[in-house]
């Protein structure tokens, strides 16, 4: 039986569509300094209380990218896991992240090409009930075979 807690790789060979991985994680302050300061993108709206009070957020909200790259480190930690190529991402942003929310990444096998050794992932992140992004993701899987 394939434990789905453990961190990846999660081989192709032992995938079945519906099998879900995620992660959690706090978005703190220090989170949005550091991904501004990594991404260069210091737009206001994530940095400057008075000038995101004013806009139509009606506060601070994290990069969505930072909201995107937690489903990068689900892909890239559990599922597939370690060995996995990004080949495409799509998504949608549907709802801000805010300072001090908890964001659920999730990703779900939508399909398999062992052939190929290519998955379809659908990919969503949560707050609280609210669905802030989805998407979809295309990556090459690590297979058996590469890792004998």
């Amino acid at each position: 039986m394939l434990d789905t807690t453990a961190p990846g790789p999660i081989y192709i060979e032992d995938m079945k569509v519906g099998l879900v991985r995620h992660l959690e994680k706090r978005i703190a302050d220090r989170d949005i300094e550091l991904f501004a300061e990594v991404s260069e993108d210091r737009n206001p709206v994530h940095l400057n209380d008075a000038y995101a009070e004013a806009s139509m957020f009606k506060g601070r909200i994290a990069h969505g990218m930072l909201t995107a790259a937690l489903i990068s480190a689900v892909i890239g930690e559990r599922l597939p896991g370690h060995g996995t190529v990004y080949l495409r991402q799509s998504m949608a942003f549907l709802a801000p992240v805010r300072p001090g929310d908890t964001v659920r990444a999730e990703v779900e096998v939508k399909a398999i090409d062992l052939r190929r050794g290519r998955v379809t992932l659908d990919t969503r992140c949560m707050v609280g009930p609210v669905r802030v992004l989805h998407g979809e993701a295309l990556v090459l899987a690590p297979t058996r075979a590469a890792a004998a």
